[in-house]
């Protein structure tokens, strides 16, 4: 048999979502009419297998051989990863505003090429009318940076 890339994707997806279901093991699963805060990433953890092996399963029908792939964008996503790494790091310490503000603009100038102050108008208009929408009208607290928003 040959090792495809739908094989590593599906495996990749189903290896996620038994991280996520052994991390939130702590957490209240609750029940349908009261769920808790482990309902929803067992739920999407459960999806995510059953996707991955659906993956799995039409694989050798449809998927390129893995050893084909072609790693041109390797650059591209270690960039990808670095940059929102960072910003799930900093994001307790500076705040949900500051936080995607910075990462978005990050992803637009340093991967992406955009113009900076275009880039700039875009992350806040965006992290603007986020903000808004959560706190004002679904009132749902977000984290606050050390400027107290």
């Amino acid at each position: 048999m040959t090792l495809r890339a739908d094989h590593v994707g599906g495996a990749a997806f189903v290896g996620l979502g038994i991280l996520v279901i052994a991390l939130s093991g702590d957490l209240p699963f609750g029940t349908l009419s009261l769920p808790g805060p482990g309902f929803l990433p067992n739920i999407l953890a459960g999806l995510s297998m059953l996707f991955g092996l659906a993956l799995v399963v039409r694989a050798s029908a449809e998927s390129r051989p893995f050893a084909a792939l072609q790693w041109d964008d390797a650059k591209h996503a270690t960039l990808v990863v670095i940059i929102t790494a960072i910003g799930a790091a900093v994001f307790e310490w500076l705040g949900f505003v500051i936080t995607m503000v910075l990462l978005m603009f990050a992803l637009l100038v340093v991967i992406e090429r955009r113009n900076v102050v275009a880039a700039a108008v875009f992350s806040l208009g965006v992290v603007g009318i986020t903000y808004v929408t959560f706190e004002y009208v679904l009132k749902t607290p977000l984290v606050t940076g050390p400027f107290g928003f």
